[in-house]
């Protein structure tokens, strides 16, 4: 019995002017990268992908990042995991809602306006006066959230970026107050008392994840306390509390 080998070759059709071209000696990432984006804007893989409907469904919420300034890689390790996600759930035939979400409320976006401003305090936002202050905060938000698109497109991450949500639309802030007020209304709302973090500097609480520690160096003191049945000792930082 002889054996024969068979050789298949397999042909892509693409138009010239789609192929790729030859490998260059040194791998530019940068170059290589833009002319992906290119490629895909060429033939408009997004929206030809984006119009295949199906009856398996997959919805997305993105975790909307602060529009604070250039992306770091925190929110780009975020965004590419969810691409990764997306992209999957599209090759496995369902319809992929990816609607990306923008942050445009809250501290961080405040803070940033503040040091661009210059400014020391609190009260040196009454001083310029809060509506000031606030239009001053939207502008900055919508103009970095046009620069944090155009970073997240350069990493490949496929989105609607043309049809994003963002928390200072009139109807998102409608929407959660109207969440809030049917938590009330269903006795889901709960009244008590806890501890909370407090910063100094903006006057206000803050959520954990804004805390950062540090160690370091601060006198302390051991002072005995006479008690009615016997002494125990008592350590203090706060030395100045003491009335001895």
């Amino acid at each position: 019995m002889t054996q024969r080998t068979i050789k298949f070759i397999f042909y892509l059709d693409l138009d010239r002017s789609m192929r790729f071209e030859e490998v260059k000696g040194r791998y530019d990432s940068k170059d290589i990268e833009a002319n992906i984006e290119n490629f895909w804007d060429k033939i408009n893989a997004y929206e030809k992908q984006k119009g295949k409907k199906s009856d398996k469904k997959f919805f997305f919420v993105d975790g909307p990042p602060y529009t604070t300034g250039n992306i770091h890689l925190g929110t780009a390790w975020n965004k590419i995991i969810k691409d990764a996600i997306l992209r999957y759930k599209r090759m496995d035939g369902f319809s992929v809602t990816d609607r990306p979400g923008w942050d445009m409320h809250g501290l961080p976006i405040e803070v940033k306006v503040e040091e661009e401003l210059k400014f020391k305090s609190k009260k040196d936002i009454e001083r310029y006066g809060v509506a000031e202050f606030v239009e001053k905060c939207i502008k900055f938000a919508l103009s970095q959230k046009e620069n944090m698109t155009e970073q997240f497109k350069s990493l490949g991450v496929w989105m609607d970026w043309e049809n994003p949500y963002v928390s200072i639309d009139p109807g998102y802030m409608e929407s959660a107050w109207w969440t809030l007020k049917e938590a009330y209304k269903r006795d889901l709302l709960k009244e008590g008392f806890g501890v909370v973090n407090w910063c100094p500097r903006c006057e206000t609480a803050i959520a954990e994840s804004e805390v950062e520690y540090e160690d370091m160096k601060d006198p302390s003191i051991y002072v005995l306390f006479p008690l009615i049945s016997k002494t125990f000792g008592f350590w203090d930082t706060q030395i100045f509390d003491l009335r001895l």
